[in-house]
């Protein structure tokens, strides 16, 4: 057997009860152009302790389909976000 695909990417969304959606940034070549691309994919990820926040980053593995989307499962937050995240209420 394989070994699981693992990304490293930034909390974008903590909101869902036990998951988060974490943004993957990875650079690509522009096929005529030569120029360096930034591009991006968001992946639901399982969170089981609620321990991740906007702004963390976090490493994620691939796991069997928990639910319609979400694919992966968090291993550990890399790094914690510097500033809280806070939601105005008006």
């Amino acid at each position: 057997m394989g070994k699981r695909k693992e990304f490293v990417g930034e909390v974008i969304s903590d909101k869902m009860l036990k998951t988060i959606i974490v943004r993957i940034t990875r650079l690509s070549k522009h096929n005529k152009y030569n120029r360096i691309i930034k591009r991006y994919n968001k992946f639901k990820a399982h969170d089981a302790k609620n321990v991740a926040k906007v702004g963390d980053i976090v490493r994620i593995q691939e796991t069997r389909p928990l639910s319609k989307e979400k694919r992966f499962r968090l291993v550990k937050v890399v790094k914690k976000a510097k500033t809280p995240h806070f939601e105005l209420k008006e």
